[in-house]
C-alpha cells in the first residue's frame, strides 16, 4: 500500500534550486526569512531592506493614496503584501506571486487573508539599488500580462515617474517621463492630483 509523501517545508533559501520552477503552493511552504518573489514560476530574491530615499518616497505616496481612497471603495496595500497574479505556467497552474511597493485593488472579491488574488488596477514599483532590472523587465511583463491598468516605476534617485498605461489592446503604452516639478495624475484616477515635489522632498 502506497503512502502519500507530504509536501517538504523549505526553511533555508539556499535549500532552492536557482533553475528551479516553481509554483504557488510551492511559495506556501517556504518559511525562510529572506522576501522572494515568484515570477512564471522563477524565483527572484528581493532586494534587502529599502534605503531611506525608497523609504521616504514610498511613506509619502502611501500618505497621499490612503489620504484619498479613504473616500472611495478601493483599497491601497503596501509591501509586503502578496499579489497572485494571473498568470500561469505551461500547465495551467498559478506560477506568479509579487509584493508591489503599493498597489490599489478596487474589486474586492479579489482580496482575501493571503492578499490579493488577481491583477490591482494601479501598482506603483520604487526603484532601489539592484532591483531595477526586476521592475524594468521582468514585472513590466507580467504586470502587462495580468492586466494591471497603470504601472508606475518611481526613481527616487532620479527624481522621476514612469507611467504606463493599459490600452485597449492589452499593452502598455508609455506616457512622458515624470520629474520633481511636475504635477501627475494616474491616468484610470483623474481626480487624483499628485505633487511630485512633495513626493520627492
Amino acid at each position: 500500500m502506497s503512502t502519500a509523501t507530504l509536501p517538504k517545508i523549505v526553511t533555508q533559501f539556499s535549500e532552492l534550486d536557482p533553475e528551479g520552477h516553481y509554483t504557488y503552493a510551492d511559495y506556501l511552504l517556504w518559511q525562510f526569512q529572506e522576501r522572494v518573489e515568484l515570477i512564471k514560476g522563477r524565483v527572484f530574491k528581493m532586494s534587502p531592506a529599502p534605503n531611506m530615499s525608497h523609504q521616504r518616497v514610498s511613506q509619502s505616496l502611501n500618505f497621499i493614496l490612503m489620504s484619498h481612497f479613504r473616500k472611495h471603495l478601493c483599497q491601497v496595500c503596501v509591501a509586503p503584501f502578496d499579489v497572485r497574479l494571473p498568470v500561469k505556467d505551461k500547465k495551467g497552474r498559478q506560477s506568479t506571486v509579487v509584493q508591489p511597493d503599493i498597489c490599489v485593488i478596487c474589486d474586492e472579491s479579489k482580496l482575501d487573508e493571503q492578499g490579493c488574488n488577481g491583477a490591482p488596477d494601479w501598482v506603483i514599483e520604487i526603484l532601489s539599488p539592484g532591483n531595477s532590472r526586476m521592475e524594468m523587465r521582468e514585472k513590466f511583463r507580467v504586470y502587462e500580462e495580468a492586466g494591471v491598468r497603470e504601472y508606475w516605476i518611481v526613481n527616487p534617485t532620479g527624481r522621476n515617474v514612469l507611467q504606463y498605461v493599459l490600452n485597449e489592446v492589452g499593452k502598455y503604452s508609455g506616457l512622458a517621463p515624470a520629474t520633481e516639478e511636475d504635477q501627475l495624475r494616474p491616468h484610470i484616477f483623474p481626480d487624483l492630483v499628485i505633487d511630485l515635489k512633495e513626493v520627492f522632498s
